[in-house]
């Protein structure tokens, strides 16, 4: 047996909710983050989004730079730039202001 076989490319992996999951839901795995791109039934299988470009919600009275390092905090269900605590999901890859509600993030775990 090889000590690896190719299964896909990984944009996207299997998932089985306990609970109903709508699109665009942020979903925690232990140290892996990924996004419900269509809505998932309890109990039936689906896929999360692992890689690509997402709008992620933020609080309004901060501003991210291109480039930076964002967390998601499962908690307020939000980015965030504060690592303990939250799991790493990406960079910034448009700026976002203080009066923004979302910043987009390039998934890259």
């Amino acid at each position: 047996m090889p000590q690896a076989a190719f299964a896909h490319e990984g944009a996207a992996i299997d998932y089985t909710p306990g609970a109903d999951v709508a699109s665009g839901d942020v979903i925690v795995q232990g140290d892996l983050v990924g996004v419900a791109r269509f809505d998932i039934k309890s109990g039936v299988l689906g896929a999360l989004a692992v890689t690509g470009v997402f709008d992620f919600a933020k609080a309004t009275n901060v501003a991210y730079t291109v480039g930076t390092i964002l967390y998601w905090d499962d908690t307020n269900n939000i980015v965030t730039t504060t690592a303990t605590g939250n799991k790493q999901i990406g960079k910034v890859v448009r700026a976002a202001a203080t009066t923004d509600p979302t910043v987009r993030v390039r998934i890259s775990q």
